[in-house]
């Protein structure tokens, strides 16, 4: 006697019949309790997708831009300590090792951006840069703590107090020109050019070659007049063209060199004038050029 177990299939409608000891097909879904062996799959939606993707981009852009502040740091310490080597063997004189740092800083610290990522808080990371050298020469400058080696780096005549006059100004225009022109326009790049290379060199030109002075201030030179224009200019050029090859900037070079050439006239007369009793060239230089340069190029 034998049993069997007949049903009709629901499309061909035909019988189907099997025995007792018929193996039945085993379902791709095998349960244990309640627990399925193969696990369901997670499907997410297009915005939490874009959500977590836009979220990793992001940590991404501040562990590059954290490595990238950390890398200039080390180099604008490494600067200084360097020259201040140089000067403590007697190998450059002080004054000469001052101007070095002031033309190398804000120029290689120009020079840093591009290391920087493409999101909106990268210029916020670089301006950490000179932040920090703020907060030094405040400190230094105030007398909370004594740094011989930056003292004597960036003073003329070793006075803890003239931190907070110069260099601290030089360093407040690197911060500015990072949080609002940044990469995006060339008038923050212009004015660090004319404040760096052209004040800079200048400074170095008129002490060894400033014989013939201005007539309407004897404490400028025509030599170092003429460098800050000459020199002011050719930085200027210099790092549109460093930040053009890189893509930043799309400029018709004829125009920018008339602009170019402008703004650094401006700058020259503002730094000739007999005004630094009142205002800093580390602040009248800079300002000027901003102004300049922005009613040049528009943006």
């Amino acid at each position: 006697m034998s049993l069997s177990l007949l049903s009709r299939h629901p499309i061909s409608g035909r019988h189907v019949g099997s025995a007792a000891t018929h193996v039945f097909p085993i379902s791709p879904r095998v349960f244990r309790g309640s627990m399925s062996v193969w696990p369901a799959r997670v499907s997410l939606d297009p915005h939490t997708l874009r959500f977590r993707v836009s979220a990793a981009a992001r940590v991404g852009h501040l562990l590059h831009d954290a490595g990238a502040t950390a890398a200039v740091l080390v180099g604008a310490y490494g600067l200084v300590l360097s020259f201040d080597n140089l000067s403590q063997r007697k190998l450059i004189q002080q004054s000469l090792s001052r101007k070095l740092v002031h033309i190398l800083s804000g120029l290689l610290f120009m020079v840093s951006w591009p290391i920087f990522s493409t999101s909106t808080e990268a210029r916020y990371f670089a301006a950490l840069v000179p932040l920090v050298n703020c907060l030094r020469l405040v400190i230094n400058g105030l007398s909370l703590v004594k740094d011989d080696g930056l003292i004597k780096s960036v003073t003329r005549e070793g006075n803890p107090k003239e931190l907070l006059r110069g260099p601290l100004y030089y360093v407040l225009m690197l911060i500015l020109s990072a949080l609002v022109f940044w990469r995006d326009s060339p008038v923050g790049v212009i004015s660090l050019s004319m404040m760096c290379g052209g004040d800079g060199i200048a400074d170095v030109i008129g002490r060894r070659f400033g014989s013939m002075k201005i007539f309407y201030n004897e404490k400028k030179s025509w030599a170092g007049s003429i460098s800050m224009f000459v020199f002011g200019f050719l930085v200027s050029i210099g790092m549109l063209y460093f930040y053009s090859i890189l893509g930043y900037y799309q400029l018709d070079w004829i125009e920018t060199l008339q602009r170019v050439a402008l703004v650094s006239l401006v700058a020259t007369v503002v730094e000739s004038l007999p005004i630094t009793e009142v205002v800093d060239d580390n602040i009248s230089v800079p300002l000027a050029s901003m102004v300049a340069a922005y009613l040049s190029f528009g943006y």
